[in-house]
């Protein structure tokens, strides 16, 4: 039986229990994917969870919210990728030492050249918005800029914002002053921050009286619920606008495949996802 799970804090409406048991099943693999709810200032709860892996009794481990940064210093070694990010959102055993990999990015940038039309990029200079700078806003980054994006950082918390900006080439910094962004020539915005996620689902992390530059493109990180205010002002304004759903997908397919060796078919994880509808 192969033991998987999710460390983070909340995960009562985390769907990746759903992704994974499909992908489990269409792989014929026998096995589990369970939720380990742990406080954000619970490091025992955390490393408790990390041994289970290291001893074998867990297979691999997804990390989201809070914990992308916190799990870092119980990683023996980190891949390219995640050290470069500086957040993990995967782990792993190779050779009796726990590997951090982080698959937000290349899943996010998957489903973002899905979702992106060719007009929406120019031949030239491509410049995009993200809002938030934790781990996640770290990953997009990562992304954006390695597929030669311009990236602006727009984050209430301007020292974490300072730190990402200096991680990689390319990124800049805006004080959470959205106004100045109306004229502006910016092609994509992406939420990263929680703002609007189920049940904060009335909240948007786009002021109210602020009109969104007018050939953006908006992507929501928050998936739950399937339309956040944030997508559905951006529709009003008759923008192309998405949520995080499909970067949910690609990066859990790409953490199981690390995991198991098994490429589980996307359109059958995304079956899975709709279901919870039902």
């Amino acid at each position: 039986m192969i033991q998987l799970g999710l460390i983070g804090y909340p995960l009562g409406h985390s769907l990746s229990p759903r992704i994974h048991k499909a992908a489990l099943n269409v792989c014929g693999l026998p096995g589990n994917y369970s939720l380990f709810p742990i406080e954000p200032d619970d490091p025992n709860g955390l490393k408790e969870v990390l041994d289970r892996v290291r001893k074998g009794e867990i297979a691999g481990l997804n990390i989201t919210i809070p914990h992308k940064q916190n799990v870092i210093p119980y990683i023996d070694e980190l891949t390219p990728t995640a050290q470069a990010i500086g957040a993990v959102n995967t782990i792993y055993l190779r050779d009796n030492k726990l590997i951090g990999e982080n698959t937000d990015a290349p899943g996010f940038l998957t489903d973002l050249n899905k979702f992106l039309t060719t007009e929406t990029r120019t031949h030239g200079e491509n410049s995009a918005l993200v809002l938030g700078a934790g781990g996640s806003a770290r990953a997009v980054a990562y992304a954006l800029v390695t597929d030669g994006w311009q990236v602006t950082l727009a984050a209430r918390r301007l020292e974490q914002a300072e730190r990402l900006a200096a991680l990689f080439d390319g990124v800049n910094i805006q004080e959470l002053n959205l106004r100045t962004f109306q004229r502006s020539n910016i092609q994509l915005i992406v939420n990263t921050t929680p703002v609007g996620m189920t049940p904060d689902i009335d909240h948007s992390p786009w002021p109210e009286n602020i009109a969104f530059p007018a050939r953006a493109a908006i992507y929501d990180l928050v998936y739950n619920p399937r339309q956040t205010k944030l997508v559905r002002d951006a529709c009003t304004q008759g923008l192309p606008a998405t949520t995080g759903l499909g970067m949910l997908v690609e990066q859990a397919a790409l953490s199981f495949e690390i995991w198991t060796g098994c490429q589980p078919p996307r359109d059958i994880l995304f079956e899975a996802v709709n279901q919870t509808d039902h």
